[in-house]
């Protein structure tokens, strides 16, 4: 693969399944390797020891993936027979990848007109089949970008971090989504003390090792909470120096955008014009208040001002109203606040000092807690929605980008 074919597939790729059947103990080595590697986070592996014959009884029963390798030790008539009647089997769409025992360039030229995807010869080293993997599915699905989802609040106090932190431990553990938490708040972040780290650079460090292309020193200043969820490391610093400026933190977004799903950000303490560059990005901002006539006149000014960041689009805002009940004779009910604001909350939180508070610098422990699981839920229910207009998306982008497997099965099923 040439240098501008590997930088194309340097991304993160499509919503898409693999499936290997192989008898190689090499090829199913590399094949596990491809589920280390950041660009296949949306990729839903599996490998199976087996050869073509497998592969037919097995989709005779189940449904057939987007990409099928298969590796044989037989190139005789009677494996492109066979896989005549795999096609059978598969839906138009499926790209296959076959691998031999041999460089046999007739061959190869036969599986082309077959409309198969690549002839690769065993052995295969790990990159060279994760190009090869990552070049199809490009050609087939195209690149899908990561959900990029804003936090903001009404003003200080009223939760946002809290909300942003849950959210990011929701998608990563329960939705199962590669993400990245992100604070924009400089030194004042008080991300760590809530998810249980040291921060371990400031945000110009990492804009700078972003500028550089220094993926080494930025891997060390990431700090891998779950196994799906990763923080931003930032927060270290002095609290009373200039924040990072808004295009260095945007060209740290275009970094991690290629390589996590969902990217959220908290930009509840960050420097407005920082605000403004990241919400005019974001696909989904969630504006937090409280029910307190102070908290929801700011909040509508910040919603009218989202919403022209965005281009007098208030669509992807979602209102969340967080610490209902703390006074109830002093706070706006819930018709009230639509009707004052002219948009409807999408989520409103009960206010549970005992949840927050007790697990103010542990958050995680928020998602075993009683009372705090059903507020997980609530918050789940809408974050679903938001990252799932993603996969919608892919959908849409599949039916029209049907068919490199479309040409096997045609090709094949005519011969």
């Amino acid at each position: 693969m040439s240098e501008a074919e590997h930088q194309a597939t340097d991304t993160l790729l499509p919503q898409a399944s693999l499936f290997v059947f192989s008898q190689d103990k090499d090829t199913l080595l590399s094949t596990a390797e491809m589920q280390k590697d950041w660009r296949f986070a949306r990729v839903n592996i599996k490998a199976e020891a087996g050869d073509v014959q497998t592969a037919i009884d097995y989709f005779q029963e189940n449904g057939s993936p987007d990409l099928l390798i298969i590796q044989t030790e037989d190139i005789d008539e009677s494996f492109t027979e066979k896989l005549g009647e795999l096609s059978q089997y598969c839906d138009e769409g499926t790209a296959a990848i076959i691998i031999g025992p041999v460089n046999d360039v007739y061959l190869y030229r036969e599986l082309i007109q077959m409309g198969i995807s690549d002839y690769l010869v065993k052995p295969i080293k790990p990159d060279v089949l994760k190009e090869v993997v990552a070049k199809a599915l490009i050609a087939q699905l195209g690149v899908s970008d990561s959900r990029l989802i804003a936090f903001i609040g009404a003003k200080g106090g009223v939760g946002t971090s809290s909300v942003a932190a849950i959210s990011a431990l929701i998608s990563a553990d329960k939705l199962a989504n590669k993400t990245i938490l992100m604070d924009g708040a400089g030194a004042w972040s008080s991300l760590s003390v809530g998810m249980g780290f040291d921060p371990s650079a400031t945000l110009h460090e990492i804009a700078r090792a972003v500028e550089l292309g220094n993926e080494d020193a930025l891997e060390r200043m990431l700090h891998h909470a779950t196994e799906k969820l990763t923080l931003l490391a930032s927060g270290a610093g002095a609290m009373l120096d200039p924040g990072v400026a808004a295009k260095p933190y945007e060209a740290v977004l275009d970094n991690l955008m290629v390589k996590y799903p969902v990217v959220l950000v908290d930009l509840s303490g960050a420097d407005p014009e920082l605000k403004k560059t990241v919400i005019s990005r974001a696909h989904q901002t969630i504006v937090v208040t409280t029910p307190t006539v102070t908290s929801l006149r700011s909040c509508r000014t910040l919603i009218k001002e989202v919403s022209e960041v965005r281009g007098g689009d208030a669509d992807d805002v979602t209102l969340v109203v967080n610490m209902e009940g703390v006074s109830k004779a002093n706070e706006v009910d819930a018709a009230a606040i639509a009707e004052a604001l002219d948009f409807k909350p999408a989520l409103s939180i009960g206010h549970a000092p005992s949840v927050f508070l007790k697990n103010e610098s542990e958050i995680p422990k928020i998602l075993n807690d009683k009372e705090g699981i059903s507020i997980a839920s609530a918050i789940e229910a809408v974050l679903t929605k938001m990252i799932s207009g993603k996969a919608a998306a892919g959908a849409e982008k599949n039916d029209q980008n049907s068919g490199i497997l479309g040409g096997f099965l045609n090709k094949l099923s005519s011969k």
